[in-house]
């Protein structure tokens, strides 16, 4: 519930934000499903940017073993590769994904 100030005469029921118009939704039933996808989305995320920090070590400890056996950093041949299967899978907006991701991973080049 929002704070109220020392001069806010409103009630708290009048405070509050009901779910139609936290979600946008112009009836209590869109709202509710709005809400309840929302929550799946949240928990979503949170699963994508687990993974995301799991490919992240993964990828150290790839670039940590190439660079000891005297390799470069980065192998831009498989770069090649991730970029296509994120594209192939999910369109022109999947190779922006890719790049985020390998930056993530190896860092700027």
């Amino acid at each position: 519930m929002p704070i109220r100030g020392p001069t806010d005469t409103r009630g708290a029921h009048e405070m509050s934000v009901t779910e139609t118009e936290k979600t946008g939704a112009r009836t209590e039933t869109a709202a509710t499903v709005i809400t309840g996808a929302r929550e799946r989305i949240d928990a979503l995320d949170d699963r994508i940017i687990g993974l995301i920090q799991e490919r992240m070590a993964v990828s150290a400890v790839i670039q940590d073993a190439r660079i000891a056996s005297g390799g470069r950093r980065v192998n831009l041949a498989r770069e090649m590769e991730v970029l296509g299967h994120y594209r192939d899978a999910l369109g022109k907006p999947g190779t922006s994904i890719a790049m985020t991701m390998l930056e993530l991973c190896r860092g700027r080049i």
